[in-house]
């Protein structure tokens, strides 16, 4: 009897998933392996119920790199939560004949990996393929979660559009782009189109004050004015609304929280808080201004992905079963310079908080800083002289009110 590999997503869609199950089953049949996908995540497995799965080969995965979502579906369920739930996995598995699992998905699964590894003490190898549009997960600078790419340049192609109707209008968009942890991809897509400005929890700080965030929009607002320009578009990572100063913002003392104990970000209104505070500040000036918040993330989820993540992904599928049957198992599987590298277990943890590390953007860093310097925002260059009397005049404000009001965004 054949020795049986295993495929599970976990987390939210992203492009490209398909394309990992694809390569998976592919190599592992080459290997003379059988291969399972379980459906739903860890939904199943964590109750014990070994019934949800499809046997995967040629005519199951035939042509489903080219398709968006995933064919197995995917849940955001955490079995570490109960060892109870922890034993039913390993139990589920092990009764299925499972020798290799292949787990897909973000931090929250790369941590669960860790946890079935440790369970089954040797009865099972596993292999974490990295997946997340948030491209936070801990790989090396420039090595990218497969799907972010695909993400980005749809998110890109989205904000174009809305600039172009900004323009043509007369008016700004906010726009919220995913990113619990990280910025990479609200700053991809704010510069893959050349937005006015781009806000991400990183250049702020833990502790987020609203009338900071609001002074940086308004100030970019008046400064896109006093030039004789009428409309922009900020792009904003959601991960703003979690590093709000709960002082500030009560909302967040009650919003529900998924299984890993996150915040569920969709249950924010950021976007609509913050146009609303926006145009009530500004016509509180004498400034009329129409100001539309719109949310781009789940349109990006499930696009077909783009070439890159198609090669891309089945290279890592291909890596993810070289490398659990040559013996390897406990390790995130990444390609850097046109090699597949393991990382392990161990050292995806965070010592401090013993759950996956995350790679978030780097305030300091050349790209971001060369970012930066394409938005139009208020600089501290704008707190003197004539640039600040010209702002000020804008706002209908004498220059020290102005300074007085709007000096926090360049702190």
């Amino acid at each position: 009897m054949a020795e049986k590999l295993a495929v599970v997503v976990g987390g939210g869609p992203a492009p490209g998933i398909n394309g990992v199950i694809s390569a998976v089953t592919f190599e592992a049949i080459k290997h003379g392996l059988d291969v399972v996908g379980i459906y739903d995540g860890f939904k199943w497995l964590s109750k014990g119920d070994t019934s949800h799965t499809l046997k995967l080969g040629d005519g199951e995965t035939t042509r489903i790199h080219l398709r968006g979502g995933s064919i197995i579906g995917t849940s955001r369920d955490n079995p570490t939560k109960s060892p109870e739930k922890m034993a039913n996995v390993v139990k589920s598995l092990t009764g299925l004949g499972v020798r290799y699992l292949v787990t897909i998905g973000g931090d929250d699964t790369a941590y669960t990996a860790t946890r079935v590894e440790e369970e089954a003490k040797g009865k099972i190898a596993v292999c974490h393929v990295p997946k997340t549009i948030d491209n936070d997960l801990p790989l090396p600078h420039g090595v990218p979660t497969f799907g972010f790419e695909t993400a980005r340049s749809l998110g890109t192609q989205l904000v174009e559009n809305l600039m172009e109707d900004a323009r043509t209008a007369g008016r700004w968009y906010l726009v919220i782009a995913m990113g619990r942890s990280a910025g990479h991809l609200a700053l991809g897509m704010g510069m893959g189109a050349g937005a006015t400005l781009t806000l991400i929890p990183e250049e702020l700080g833990e502790n987020i004050s609203l009338n900071k965030v609001l002074a940086i929009l308004e100030g970019a607002i008046i400064k896109r004015l006093s030039y004789g320009r009428n409309h922009g578009v900020a792009v904003i990572a959601e991960g703003v609304a979690i590093r709000f100063n709960p002082e500030e913002l009560t909302i967040l003392q009650d919003v529900p929280r998924d299984d890993h104990g996150n915040i569920r970000l969709a249950e924010i209104p950021l976007g609509d808080m913050l146009k609303a505070r926006v145009q009530e500040n500004l016509a509180a000036l004498g400034i009329k201004m129409t100001v539309i918040a719109k949310d781009i993330g789940y349109e990006l989820r499930c696009h077909p992905p783009i070439s890159y993540d198609r090669e891309y992904t089945r290279y890592l599928g291909f890596s993810a079963v070289k490398f659990l049957v040559s013996g390897g198992t406990g390790a995130m599987i990444m390609l850097k310079d046109g090699k597949n590298v393991p990382i392990k277990f161990a050292d995806l943890l965070d010592p401090q908080t013993g759950k996956t590390r995350i790679r978030r953007v780097d305030p300091k860093s050349d790209d971001y800083l060369m970012a930066r310097r394409y938005m139009i925002r208020l600089e501290k260059a704008d707190m003197e002289g004539e640039a600040l009397a010209a702002l000020a005049k804008t706002a209908n404000m004498s220059p020290g009110d102005f300074k007085k009001r709007y000096a926090v965004a360049v702190e």
